[in-house]
């Protein structure tokens, strides 16, 4: 595939998949491809990869996926040519394979995600488009002969009935190793005899999806090789950057300026703070009342927040300065908050060095980020974590100390390093009462948070869960969901996002009474 500035049409992609709209991605096409097209199909391709992602996070039942899988695609991958359909799902997996070849974290991502649409694409398909993909794809199973189906004819029937299918005389089966049929042996699904698995057609995506895994994988490490080998360093000025921004950047709406004008003055704040600031930034806000003062990276993810929502630059500074007078003023007077703090603001506004008008923190640049001791930035679902206690006596104590304490923690409770052990630890040690150690139990402190918004029962359960398995997004959300007591199903991808939202369902509930 080789990837051209110019504005000549592309080339249709001699695709082994002819015969169907589904490939295997085995061969990068033969084809040149426009710059522009190489990141913008790229893009498109993502935003179903995460659809994806989000469905299966939030639990939805198969049928549910096959329709929003149907939706996703029909929305991103269209093209106002359709005989490039096929090219462009073609060229979008191979360049979101350079993507998310360069780590394990990436590759392990990308390959689930497309196991999965590859899955419920195939079940998409009719049995004869399926049968014949399968023929085409060259996959290593054959239909069971009759003189075998006659011989275990009794047992496929006993399977049948148990998961409330019939059997009939057409019934096509496939015998493959038991391995690669994992979830049909798991959910006894399948006959097994010697070792093999008899899988009926309607059942015959979990044998393609495993080879299609499989080849998968393998490409992929593949591909790193190929990238630390040889893209790289020969396309760093070129495709380089574009390859290492789609895996972190943010593919929704521009939060730069407020949506339709809309503009909040000071007395506003308090008032939607409560109401309409996601946890992130209520967090922030909150410490900033408290101690009046942030360190950089908070004054950055509110101040850019509050832009987006609608917050002047006139605002922003008496905002800021009125908070920074209580404290911050009286250590380094006016003419300096003036120089340094009043200077960055004006400059996240456009207003100075190079006039560029600052985006707001996406959900995955606030994720990312990586605050120190005394910071309040970041996600409060990633960073309040159950292993803060953990980060706090690295961060407290000598390496010594830390050593003897988790000595003394495996010999009384080896499965789990906990606030209340480190207290017995002190005790025992030095006396020291567990309050003359500053940390927090993270979990302990996230329910608190929730509480304060208003979440509670089982929804704080929901959400703690979600955390737990690392889909910090997918437990903004569903705080998003009980605090507003209405459906979200777009997902909260952005501060700003839920800022917006919830100010639209909250007048929309104010105008219905």
């Amino acid at each position: 595939m080789e990837i051209v500035r110019s504005q000549r049409e592309p080339t249709h992609a001699a695709a082994s998949t002819t015969s169907a709209k589904l490939s295997f991605y085995r061969f990068a096409p033969a084809l040149e491809v426009r710059l522009e097209d190489f990141e913008l199909y790229a893009i498109d391709r993502l935003r179903v990869l995460q659809g994806i992602s989000d469905g299966l996070s939030r639990g939805k039942k198969p049928e549910e996926m096959e329709k929003l899988v149907t939706e996703l695609w029909r929305a991103h991958m269209r093209h106002q040519d359709p005989s490039e359909v096929m090219n462009k799902d073609i060229i979008s997996h191979f360049v979101l394979r350079l993507v998310y070849c360069r780590t394990d974290e990436l590759r392990k991502w990308f390959l689930s995600m497309e196991t999965s649409l590859f899955r419920y694409r195939f079940r998409l398909e009719s049995p004869e488009s399926q049968r014949s993909l399968m023929s085409e794809f060259q996959l290593p199973y054959k239909a069971i002969s009759r003189a075998e189906f006659e011989t275990v004819k009794e047992k496929l029937n006993q399977v049948a009935r148990s998961i409330g299918q019939s059997l009939n005389a057409d019934t096509l089966f496939f015998k493959a190793p038991f391995e690669e049929v994992p979830e049909l042996f798991a959910g006894r699904r399948v006959f097994l005899q010697k070792g093999f698995a008899y899988v009926a057609m309607h059942q015959v995506v979990s044998l393609v999806a495993t080879q299609f895994r499989s080849n998968l994988s393998k490409c992929l490490v593949l591909t790193n090789r190929k990238w630390t080998s040889t893209i790289r360093d020969t396309e760093r000025d070129r495709l380089a950057p574009i390859i290492e921004a789609l895996s972190t950047g943010y593919l929704g709406p521009d939060y730069s300026q407020p949506k339709n004008s809309a503009e909040i003055s000071l007395k506003d704040i308090n008032g939607l703070a409560s109401s309409s600031f996601p946890l992130c930034m209520r967090h922030l806000f909150d410490k900033l009342r408290e101690t009046h003062h942030l360190k950089h990276g908070g004054r950055m993810q509110l101040g850019l927040f509050l832009k987006g929502v609608g917050l002047r630059l006139e605002d922003a500074l008496l905002f800021w300065k009125s908070e920074f007078s209580q404290k911050v003023l009286q250590i380094v007077g006016a003419e300096r908050f003036d120089k340094e703090y009043a200077y960055s603001i004006r400059h996240n506004y456009g207003k100075e060095g190079k006039r560029t008008d600052y985006t707001p923190y996406s959900c995955q640049k606030v994720i990312s980020s990586t605050p120190s001791t005394g910071d309040h930035h970041g996600c409060p679902y990633r960073h309040f974590r159950t292993d803060a206690v953990q980060i706090s006596l690295v961060q407290n104590f000598p390496t010594a100390f830390v050593a003897a304490f988790v000595v003394y923690a495996h010999l009384l409770h080896p499965s789990a390093i906990t606030s209340s052990l480190f207290d017995c630890f002190l005790t025992s040690l030095s006396g020291l009462a567990p309050d003359d150690l500053i940390y927090f139990n993270s979990e302990e402190n996230l329910r608190a948070a929730l509480t304060k918004m208003g979440v509670c029962g089982r929804s704080v359960d929901g959400i703690l869960d979600k955390v737990r398995n690392k889909h910090y997004q997918i437990a903004c959300t569903l705080t998003f969901e009980a605090v507003h007591d209405a459906p979200y199903d777009s997902g909260i991808n952005h501060p700003n996002q839920y800022f917006d939202a919830s100010r639209k369902i909250l007048q929309n509930k104010m105008e219905s009474t």
